[in-house]
């Protein structure tokens, strides 16, 4: 050090790595091993500027979503959930019926079932399996006793 610079000890921080690395083209720093950490980066990288842009606002997103579940302390289901939920309790609703209402409700019922299939759809996964799934959940959840 040529300089006449002092640091305090307590001002400085403590990693257990530090290591440049090349990422695509361009060198970043890594500190790995902080016995404290306040910040992360996130590199993305892509094809063209609207991938980028396209991902960045999702990562933006999801840590708002994060930052407002910790801010809460409460999480509201989603992913069809209520619709599964409501599509099971009027199915079983209906049964109970002995007039033509009973069809026309039982038609609600799977009515409300688009909404996680659709979902289900656009996240390229297999929405008949998601839905049987979510089904059997959702009813053992409605029938357990709530008291144990």
């Amino acid at each position: 050090m040529e300089s006449e610079e002092v640091f305090n000890p307590e001002d400085l921080g403590f990693c257990a790595k530090v290591e440049e690395r090349r990422v695509g083209d361009w060198e970043y720093m890594f500190f790995e091993g902080m016995k404290e950490q306040r910040a992360s980066t996130i590199i993305i990288r892509g094809a063209n500027e609207f991938f980028l842009d396209e991902i960045d606002r999702s990562i933006h997103d999801s840590l708002c979503v994060v930052k407002r579940v910790l801010e809460s302390n409460s999480v509201v289901a989603g992913g069809g959930a209520v619709e599964v939920a409501l599509s099971i309790y009027l199915d079983d609703f209906s049964r109970t019926l002995g007039t033509r209402e009973q069809l026309a409700i039982a038609e609600f019922s799977e009515a409300l079932l688009v909404i996680p299939k659709t979902l289900a759809m656009n996240a390229a996964k297999d929405a008949t399996d998601l839905i049987a799934k979510l089904r059997v959940f959702h009813n053992a959840a409605q029938k357990a006793d709530p008291n144990d």
